[in-house]
């Protein structure tokens, strides 16, 4: 018992001595973040879940099932130079606004709002997603239009409604810098700095934003006692063939990473989003979005891809609806099988909205710059009070 005890508190801790004192102003971390290991000047994950299979290593199943696999192997200076990065506004043409302004620390890596704000201010048509367990997806955006981090960064960083830079305006802001001039050559092993290595550097970050240490973690591992009669009860609903939920959002990530067209509502006076039909042309997936993780869903309201529902309640509640009831008139979507008509109680929802809250878990929070080394504001590293 006390050596499983050692390897609980190793677990929960991992690294956490974290982001040493640097030697110099500028210079970065040669420590692996929380939750990571050092083998052959690299950083891996450390986790329980680490222990076990996953059938074709997919990552989905019961409550002992292995993960599927990270983007990891960056080294620590990589993660920590993203770091800096990702909080750091100078990678806007305007200067304005950083990675963390749509992916709030405080908010579990989302931002609170039904439509994220552009860069005038303007409400864009969709929530962003949380990026904790970013780093093992196949596919990203709603609408799974990017298989890479690196793919994916490139949307916001260049959109004229978001960031609204150049990958010429990028690259000359940051070689302009001697700051960062400096810290890429620091974590590139003293290459002039490129374009590819901003990306790289904002990949390993993202890719260290690991939350796998909530209390239903601790429960699926063999500490049973953590979770209580209702959060135990509401994860039994969640899993039975009368809910569903498990089918889509399965454990140990809480997605299964396929594409579902459930028939979620959009705002009052808003058309349909056609979703990944817009991108793949199939009809079929017609209003389909990409089954996002719930872990830290208690952080991330507004929910759904347009932010429709303010609550966990109001949204585990959608799906109790009826099959297709917000569908729009005239419309004729190919909902997904396991959306249906399951007549849950108001104690059956209330029992889900207590087990989602168990996977709630930001341990692995990395450290929250105070300044950058553009000299301008970080953004949105408020401590967090939650």
């Amino acid at each position: 018992m006390r050596g499983r005890v050692r390897l609980l508190i190793i677990w929960l801790c991992g690294a956490s001595a974290s982001v040493p004192l640097a030697a110099s102003e500028w210079s970065l971390s040669d420590v692996c973040p929380a939750g990571f290991h050092q083998r052959d000047d690299a950083c891996y994950l450390q986790s329980f879940y680490n222990d076990y299979g996953s059938l074709q290593e997919s990552g989905v199943g019961g409550l002992k099932t292995g993960l599927p696999p990270l983007r990891e192997g960056f080294s620590a200076q990589q993660i920590d130079l993203g770091r800096l990065l990702f909080f750091d506004p100078l990678l806007s043409v305007d200067g304005d606004m950083a990675c963390s302004s749509c992916h709030q620390p405080a908010r579990g890596f989302s931002d609170g709002l039904a439509g994220s704000a552009g860069r005038h201010g303007q409400a864009m048509t969709r929530s962003a997603p949380t990026l904790w367990n970013v780093g093992f997806l196949r596919e990203l955006f709603w609408d799974a239009r990017a298989s890479s981090l690196e793919e994916q960064m490139q949307g916001p960083l260049f959109a004229q409604e978001e960031m609204a830079n150049t990958p010429a305006q990028l690259l000359k802001s940051l070689q302009d810098n001697a700051n960062y001039r400096e810290l890429f050559k620091q974590a590139f092993n003293g290459e002039s700095l490129r374009l590819e290595q901003v990306y790289t550097a904002l990949t390993a970050f993202q890719s260290s934003l690991v939350s796998l240490s909530s209390r239903y973690d601790l429960y699926a591992n063999g500490f049973h006692e953590v979770l209580t009669q209702p959060e135990i009860d509401g994860m039994n609903v969640f899993r039975s063939f009368v809910a569903r939920c498990a089918e889509c959002h399965t454990p140990p990530l809480f997605t299964n990473q396929q594409i579902a067209v459930i028939g979620s509502p959009e705002p009052d006076g808003v058309a349909l989003d056609i979703g990944v039909a817009a991108i793949t042309g199939d009809e079929s997936q017609r209003g389909g979005f990409r089954v996002p993780t719930l872990r830290n869903i208690e952080l991330t309201a507004p929910y759904m891809h347009s932010g429709r529902f303010n609550t966990l309640r109001d949204a585990v509640a959608f799906y109790t609806g009826g099959r297709g009831h917000a569908v729009p008139k005239g419309e004729h979507l190919s909902l997904h099988w396991h959306i249906w008509e399951p007549n849950l109680a108001d104690h059956e929802l209330d029992l889900l909205v207590a087990f989602l809250k168990t996977l709630t878990d930001q341990s692995f929070m990395p450290v929250l710059p105070q300044k950058v080394p553009s000299g301008l504001a970080p953004v949105a590293t408020q401590i967090l009070t939650h």
